[in-house]
């Protein structure tokens, strides 16, 4: 019954996020194309924030009225995921207003979810791909347990696991990487369409 009650929490807030993000594009990048690309920053929070989200209410009905107490290191990944996303959305307000840059990544029309998150205007690349799956991967892991410590008899505050300070270290300087490389993406991206002149040597005979 307990695991029934999560799964249909966590049914009910993905349609949420899903429909947001149908009519107000709200997992979308701030750009001029349609459809707009899917932007892996919101997308992160957005994950994070139904799956803790989820929790916390879980543990509110199944215990009749009694919220949990967040440990520490859940509010730290909420932290990162937030961060990143704040940060995320000053590198394209920052390229979206230089007179330099042209040709955005967040211009172009959106492919598919998954390439979308793990693409920038030049293809798949792996710092993107690093930070999906150690969030994916976490992410299962924190519901899993989630689940394990729902069963039976339990204590509203240890339902919700405790993260590790070397794990959080670990999330932090995945996102880290992905927001310091992707202030490079679209300068990169113009750069490899800025044409070069090369200087020939006269060859002496």
């Amino acid at each position: 019954m307990n695991y029934l009650i999560f799964w249909a929490t966590f049914i009910v807030l993905f349609a949420l996020v899903f429909i947001f993000d149908r009519y107000y594009f709200m997992l979308r990048d701030n750009g001029t194309a349609l459809p707009r690309p899917y932007s892996f920053s919101r997308v992160q929070l957005a994950w994070w924030t139904v799956i803790v989200l989820t929790s916390f209410i879980s543990i509110i009905i199944i215990s009749k009225g009694t919220a949990p107490t967040f440990d520490a290191s859940t509010l730290y990944l909420l932290g990162i995921s937030s961060a990143t996303t704040i940060g995320a959305t000053l590198i394209d307000v920052s390229d979206q207003t230089n007179p330099n840059i042209s040709g955005l990544a967040q211009d172009m029309q959106g492919d598919n979810f998954f390439l979308d998150i793990l693409s920038d205007k030049n293809g798949v690349n792996v710092h993107r791909f690093q930070t999906v799956v150690f969030n994916l991967v976490f992410g299962i892991w924190f519901i899993i347990n989630v689940l394990i410590n729902l069963s039976g008899h339990f204590n509203p505050d240890h339902v919700i696991p405790v993260i590790s300070a070397n794990n959080l270290i670990l999330l932090g300087v995945s996102s880290g990487v992905y927001a310091t490389l992707k202030a490079t993406e679209n300068k990169q991206a113009t750069a490899a369409t800025t044409p070069t002149t090369r200087v020939q040597t006269p060859i002496r005979g």
